[in-house]
């Protein structure tokens, strides 16, 4: 029988990637999306008539609830929340409802059902308190309202799969990105901005911390192993992370590199872009994912950088 699946914020990065992966496997791929006024659904526009899409949202718990028991699905891979760490600190209280609550109420609805659930979490739970690798026993540290969203998500995904034996994963996902990253996450501003400079179309380029480092994977490598967890005999929770980290300014330097420009002369700090609380490094250990579920990432983070500059020219 062909499996179903859910994916909430399937019109994200990662969500597209996802709905491709389950398109190839075979699955029936439902999506749920907000309503805009405006369409929202670029990422996913060429499998668009292979999707089976559905207005919702994860704050309200009905419209959930109707859902699920309208598809029967067999996997739910919950990605949908606001994601943006900085704008996280602006609106707090929406962030703990969609990221924190609205996970909970995917929970609550699939309670006693059967039904598998992937729950996307962060290495934001570290909270950058860590110069080394981290993995699956390292404490949290939250250091934004997004960060403790996710680690009430994350606890409420074990404490399900403890309480009512839901199969239930958590994957610990550190940074990803791709030429589908959303234009306000940092490795996208800087492969756009890079661009337009060479084709003088802008000249300066505004940032915050260059000197924060981040576990950088590519977004297709990484939704392979939410895939794969879902798969294991038994639910559980893994870090997926390539255990290299580098600087914003080892970034603009692959980016701007690649185009034969110095960056020094574009980008300008903005001190309104520097986080409340810093994160200065995240790094993970994906050992765990590797030995229990074969998975390792393949896109070295120069080949990613190359991959979204070439997209970025092409879309030029």
């Amino acid at each position: 029988m062909t499996k179903k699946a859910i994916i909430t914020g399937i019109s994200g990065q990662d969500g597209s990637y996802l709905a491709e992966l389950l398109l190839q496997k075979g699955y029936e791929v439902h999506g749920i999306i907000r309503r805009h006024s405006t369409p929202a659904t670029s990422r996913i526009d060429h499998i668009f008539s292979d999707l089976h899409l559905h207005y919702g949202d994860v704050t309200d718990a009905s419209s959930m609830s109707n859902i699920i028991d309208e598809v029967k699905p067999d996997e739910i891979y919950h990605l949908a929340a606001q994601s943006h760490v900085r704008t996280s600190f602006d609106v707090p209280v929406y962030t703990a409802q969609a990221t924190g609550i609205g996970t909970l109420n995917i929970l609550e609805a699939i309670k006693g059902k059967g039904i598998k659930f992937y729950q996307a979490s962060s290495s934001e739970l570290y909270g950058g308190v860590y110069n080394t690798a981290t993995n699956e026993t390292v404490p949290f540290y939250p250091r934004s309202p997004y960060a403790i969203s996710k680690q009430f998500a994350y606890w409420s995904t074990v404490n399900h799969r403890r309480a009512y034996e839901t199969f239930a994963c958590n994957g610990i996902l550190f940074n990803h990105e791709s030429p589908r990253r959303g234009e306000t996450f940092v490795t996208k501003k800087i492969v756009k901005a890079a661009v337009r400079i060479s084709r003088g179309l802008q000249d300066k380029l505004f940032l915050g911390n260059l000197d924060a480092k981040r576990d950088w994977g590519f977004a297709g490598d990484y939704v392979e192993a939410m895939y794969l967890m879902l798969q294991h005999m038994f639910p559980d929770d893994y870090v997926v992370a390539t255990g290299v980290a580098h600087s914003v300014r080892d970034f603009l330097d692959a980016a701007f590199g690649s185009l034969n420009l110095n960056w020094a002369e574009h980008v300008e700090i903005d001190s309104r872009l520097f986080r409340p609380t810093e994160v200065d490094i995240l790094i993970g250990d994906a050992s765990k994912a590797k030995r229990v579920l074969n998975w390792e990432p393949k896109v070295k983070f120069n080949e990613l950088v190359d991959m979204m500059i070439r997209a970025e020219l092409e879309m030029a």
